[in-house]
C-alpha cells in the first residue's frame, strides 16, 4: 500500500518515524512518501519536505509567513493529487493538517489522523470539521476521548509515544559523554523553535549567579543555528549539549522547561519542573481569549490540577523562576508532591506502544 505522511514539527518527525517503522513491519509492501525530518526519512520515508521549513510559532509569525505557508499547502495538496495515496497519515500540526484532510476527503482518499489537534484548548468548533474529513483519529492524551464524545464522535485512545519512547531509552543507559560534574545538574530546555528560544533562553539564565553550587546546562537542538544559544555562551561555567535532552534529564536534579511537549518528557524522566512561557503580547492575548483550558502544561492538564508551577509571560521574571526553583533543590514538600502527581500521571497514561497500536489500527482500516 501507500501511505502519505505529513508532520511539521521536531516532535510530530520523531512520532512518525516510530509509526513508519511499524507500518513496515505490519506491510512489506508499504511505499511511504512524507512530511517531516531526518528521523522519518531514516526510517524508510520518502522525505518531500522538512519541517524547518514550515516551523512557525505564533500568531504574528504565522501572520508574516501566510504566504510562504499557501505556497507549501497548494504545492502539498499538487503532490497528493499526483501520488493518490490509500491513506494519509496527518501527525499533529493542525493549522496545516486540518486544510490537507479536507482536500483528501474531497479527492476520497483515506485520511486517518495521529496525535490530534489541541482543539479542547481553543477552536473547539473545528470538531465538526474533524468529524467531517478525518475516518479514524488516534489520541495521545486520556482526556481526548470525553472531549470528542460530546461530538458524537468516536476516537481511538493509543497510549502516549513518550512513555514508550522514554522507558526505551532509559533501558538504553546513554548518557551525555562529555558531562564530568560532581555538582548537582539544573537542565534548561529553552524549546525547539528559534522565536521560544529568543524570548525564553536568556531569562532563565539570570539567575545563575544565584546558584554557584549547581551545575546549568542548556539543551540545544541542532534545526536552530547555533547563534540562538550564544547568551548561553557568555556565562563561562553554562555547557550546551545538543540534541542530548534525553540524557540531559536522566540526570538533572531539576528544570526549566518551556512549555510543550518537553514539560510532559521532564515530568515521565521524574525530574521536577518550573514550567515557563513567554511570546510576543499580540500572541499572548489573542492567546488568552481563545485558550480554554486552566493550564498550559501537559502535565497539569492530564493530572487535572497543578503539579507543576506555570510562570506566563508577565510571571515569568527572575524572582518568580528563583523563588520556585528554591523550594525545588531539596527534598521538601514542593519536590515531594510533584513527584506524587507525576506517578498519577504515569498510571493515567497507561503502557500501550502508541506508534505499534496506531499501526495496526491504520493497516486493518486499509485491509477493510
Amino acid at each position: 500500500m501507500k501511505y502519505y505522511l505529513i508532520a511539521g514539527e521536531r516532535s510530530g518527525d520523531l512520532h512518525g518515524s516510530r509509526l513508519i517503522r511499524e507500518l513496515k513491519r505490519g506491510d512489506d509492501q508499504a511505499v511511504i512518501r512524507c512530511w517531516g525530518g531526518d528521523l522519518m526519512q531514516e526510517a524508510g520515508g520518502e522525505l518531500v519536505t522538512h519541517y524547518r521549513d514550515l516551523s512557525f510559532m505564533g500568531i504574528w509569525e504565522v501572520l508574516k509567513n501566510l504566504l510562504t505557508i499557501r505556497q507549501y499547502l497548494e504545492f502539498c495538496k499538487q503532490d497528493l493529487a499526483k501520488y493518490q495515496p490509500d491513506v494519509v497519515i496527518l501527525i499533529d500540526y493542525p493549522g496545516f493538517n486540518l486544510r490537507i484532510a479536507e482536500f483528501a476527503s474531497k479527492q476520497g482518499i483515506k485520511v486517518c489522523y495521529f496525535i490530534s489537534p489541541k482543539l479542547w484548548a481553543w477552536n473547539r468548533k473545528r470538531a465538526s470539521k474533524v468529524k467531517k474529513h478525518v475516518d479514524h483519529m488516534y489520541c495521545i492524551l486520556p482526556f481526548e476521548r470525553q472531549f470528542y464524545q460530546q461530538y458524537d464522535y468516536q476516537v481511538n485512545y493509543v497510549g502516549n509515544p513518550l512513555v514508550h519512547t522514554i522507558d526505551e531509552f532509559l533501558s538504553s543507559g546513554k548518557s551525555i559523554e562529555d558531562l564530568e560534574e560532581e555538582r548537582p545538574i539544573i537542565a534548561v530546555l529553552p524549546g525547539s523553535r528559534r522565536q521560544e528560544i529568543e524570548q525564553m533562553l536568556a531569562a532563565m539564565l539570570e539567575i545563575i549567579p544565584e546558584y554557584p553550587q549547581y551545575k546549568f546546562v542548556v539543551a540545544a537542538v541542532d534545526n536552530v543555528p547555533q547563534e540562538y544559544y550564544q547568551v548561553a555562551r557568555q556565562y563561562p561555567d553554562v555547557q550546551v549539549v545538543t540534541n542530548q535532552a534525553y540524557e540531559l534529564l536522566s540526570v538533572a536534579r531539576v528544570a526549566l522547561v518551556t512549555s510543550g511537549t518537553a514539560s510532559l518528557e521532564t515530568g515521565l524522566f521524574n525530574v521536577p519542573q518550573i514550567v515557563c512561557y513567554r511570546t510576543s503580547w499580540l500572541t499572548y492575548w489573542t492567546g488568552r481569549m481563545l485558550i480554554k483550558v486552566p493550564f498550559l502544561s501537559l502535565v497539569n492538564l492530564i493530572a487535572e490540577r497543578q503539579v507543576v508551577p506555570e510562570l506566563i509571560q508577565g510571571e515569568y521574571t527572575k524572582k518568580n523562576l528563583s523563588k520556585h526553583l528554591s523550594t525545588l533543590l531539596d527534598d521538601g514538600p514542593a519536590r515531594q508532591e510533584q513527584l506524587a502527581g507525576y506517578r498519577k500521571v504515569r498510571v493515567l497514561l497507561g503502557n500501550k506502544d502508541a506508534a505499534k497500536e496506531t499501526a495496526r489500527h491504520i493497516l486493518d482500516y486499509c485491509r477493510q
